[in-house]
């Protein structure tokens, strides 16, 4: 596969796990390493005819990695997802070779809580920053004092993918709590975890962890709808517009 133009570079898909019909993870191999800081994205996509057609994504793996993690979901009337959910281990794709955004972890306010919240795949970016704090703080290297609470809403708990990971990490960490929830759990009658929207799970333990405006960024990553409501309620709380992150997936019309 000819690579279109020296902005991007060729990768293969090296490894694929299926979390469910719909939504699923890929390891990509690229030709030229990308650089880039937990919380961005990176474009990447296939050639078809004379055409690119590549969105962006937010990388799930950590710099410590050597390959490119991607945390997918096939959206059916979508221009890129359902072919690339036809894809397996060594089919070849096109990646840019720049990574962008600018939603990454707050290391300027000197605030020690960070109050993460995502929607199914909106977890990408929080998996990419907690993989390499854990490291850190395997390391001796996290900053004394730190909390991080990660909350990812789904409507079945088969759409929270990276629970495991994230369960296993909040045993080990002191510093992490991490609180899936489910919002359709007639449909999930196994689950006994938390119920409920991001946004109403959120008042409860913005108030049990204490997570303050005076010392808490919060970032919100997903569904523009729980962004927004969100914001709204930290916002009446007090929390001022510079310590509230997003990054949008899409645009709500």
């Amino acid at each position: 596969m000819a690579v279109p133009s020296d902005k991007h570079t060729q990768a293969e898909i090296i490894e694929r796990r299926d979390f469910s019909d719909d939504l699923w993870a890929i390891r990509l191999k690229a030709e030229t390493p990308l650089k880039f800081t937990p919380g961005q994205y990176a474009t990447f996509g296939i050639i078809d005819g004379e055409k690119v057609i590549e969105r962006p994504y937010s990388i799930v793996s950590s710099p410590y990695e050597e390959s490119l993690e991607f945390f997918l979901e096939r959206v059916p009337e979508g221009g890129l997802t359902p072919r690339l959910h036809e894809l397996q281990p060594g089919a070849k794709l096109v990646l840019r070779k720049v990574a962008k955004g600018r939603f990454t972890l707050d290391t300027q306010s000197g605030h020690k809580k960070h109050f993460m919240v995502a929607t199914v795949t909106g977890l990408a970016p929080y998996c990419s920053m907690v993989r390499l704090l854990y490291q850190d703080w395997k390391e001796g290297k996290l900053p004394a004092g730190w909390q991080v609470v990660v909350l990812q809403g789904a409507s079945h708990s088969r759409e929270l993918g990276y629970r495991e990971e994230f369960e296993r990490y909040a045993r080990e960490a002191p510093w992490l709590t991490y609180i899936p929830t489910i919002s359709r759990p007639w449909e999930d009658p196994n689950w006994s975890g938390e119920v409920g929207r991001c946004e109403d799970i959120l008042r409860k333990y913005s108030d049990q962890l204490n997570l303050a405006a005076t010392d808490t960024t919060a970032y919100f990553c997903g569904h523009p709808e729980m962004i927004e409501k969100s914001k709204g309620i930290l916002l009446r709380r007090g929390f001022p517009k510079e310590s509230l992150r997003e990054e949008q997936y899409w645009v709500q019309k």
